[in-house]
Parts: structure tokens; sequence; C-alpha cells
């Protein structure tokens, strides 16, 4: 960093400098002073650190406004443009995390640009000819799922947790899954991901005294064994997982994300 590049960068900003130096240790200047090499050298030393580090970030932010969903060379191949998602495994001790995260799925997979098959009337099919557990209907070979549904791609989805987690003087409400897609015709993987949502997130804990803690929590743990409090949950999991964004699921033909990424 040479002399004349501090000097032309303190004319243009004026009355702002004087707060650049005194940061630098170096005494006030007006605004029209002239600027002596000794003010000049020791403000290059001081701002040089600082100057390297926001070149990076600018470098960081310039590449990561550049990402586009490139996805990988198997789901670029496929293209998938229908869905079909089974039942999810679940692993967690509520029954009810199976359907509340399945009802839940439609929404982002359509918005990201995917015909989805009805889950309800693709769950009753399963059910129809005998096959009632989620278990059963993952150990289906997907070639035969698309013999069946005529689907390009079948959705693997497992719960990981749902419900509600209690602590000493808190609970909350968590829903974590993952999914896997992969294409129906050769059962290749084509996506993966995981996604987690919490009721505790944004929760203002700042209250006054133990007792306030303490009631809130028998309040919350009351309402969460009344009801189930975990769809709301689950829908924003859901949302984490399946919405198009940078580094998630790639976008659907159907979607206007991937008629820009192929020029259309």
């Amino acid at each position: 960093m040479n002399k004349k590049l501090y000097q032309n960068a303190a004319g243009s900003v004026g009355a702002a400098l004087s707060t650049v130096w005194s940061v630098c240790g170096v005494t006030a200047l007006p605004a029209t002073a002239p600027l002596c090499d000794a003010h000049v050298d020791r403000a290059s030393k001081a701002l040089r650190p600082w100057v390297l580090a926001l070149s990076f970030l600018l470098l960081i932010s310039g590449c990561a406004t550049q990402k586009e969903f490139s996805g990988n060379t198997s789901f670029g191949q496929t293209q998938p443009a229908s869905v079909l998602v089974l039942p999810p495994l679940n692993l967690s001790p509520d029954v009810r995390g199976t359907y509340s995260l399945l009802s839940t799925v439609t929404y982002p997979l359509a918005e990201s640009g995917y015909y989805v098959f009805p889950v309800a009337l693709v769950d009753q099919t399963f059910r129809e000819n005998g096959v009632e557990a989620p278990g059963d209907m993952h150990d289906i070979a997907p070639p035969k799922l698309a013999e069946i549904f005529g689907t390009d791609a079948v959705l693997y989805l497992v719960i990981e947790e749902y419900g509600a987690k209690y602590r000493v003087i808190d609970s909350a409400v968590v829903v974590t899954a993952r999914g896997r897609l992969v294409d129906a015709r050769t059962g290749q993987l084509l996506w993966e991901g995981k996604a987690s949502a919490s009721s505790a997130e944004g929760r203002d804990r700042s209250y006054s005294s133990l007792a306030g803690m303490l009631i809130s929590t028998l309040i919350e743990q009351v309402s969460n064994s009344m009801g189930d409090q975990g769809y709301p949950i689950a829908r924003r999991a859901s949302h984490r997982l399946l919405a198009t964004r940078p580094g998630g699921l790639p976008p659907g033909p159907r979607s206007l994300a991937y008629q820009k990424t192929v020029g259309r």
C-alpha cells in the first residue's frame, strides 16, 4: 500500500478522516490540512490488517452471491419432475410424528417446482394392498414404485426427533428429520439432507424471577400434553429441509429458479 493511495483516500473522505486518525492513535487533523509522511505511515500500518480483512470478506461475499443450484451430476442427468413421498420412518417415541410430518411436505416440494403425488392417496394405496407399515413401504424397490405410480423420484424421510423435550426448568418441542431423494428407475441417490426446528427458537427467557420461569415451563408442558404441538414445528422443519436454496434441494422443472438455471 503506497502513500499516494492513502492521500487520495483522505482527500475523498474529508471530515470523516479525523475519526480514523483518532482510532489509529493519531491526533485529529482538519479536513484541509496537508498530510505529512509520518501521519500517512502510521495510518497505513494501522489500517493494513483491516483493509486486508475487508478485502477477504468482499471476496467471500462475491463468491457466495454467484453460487447457483448446480446439484450433482446424477441429479442433472435425471432431472426429476415428479416425486413420490413415502410415509416417514419414525425413530422418536411419539407415534404422531409420521403423519404429522408427512402432511407438511407437499407444500415446500411443490413450491420447489415438483409435482407431488397426493400423500394421502399414496398411503391409502399401500394399505389397500396390504402394506401398512412405513418400514415395509421403504423396503419396496424404487423401480417397482416407478412401475406402479409412474414417478420420476422417490423421497425417503426419517424422523430422528419429534415432540417435547423436558429439562429441569425448561421444555421445547423439537422436530429433526432427514431425507433422501432417489431415482425411481435406478435407485441412485440424487440428493440428501437434514433439518431441525424447535419451539425454543427466538424464545424470550428474560424472566424476572425463578417462579415466573417455573410457571411458564409448567404451562408449556401442559399444552404439549394436551395436543400435538409438534405439527407447526414439523412444518418449519419440512420447509428447511425441502425448500429450494443454494446447497439444499435443487429446484424442480416448474420453478423459476430452475428456469433461470437452464436459461429458459
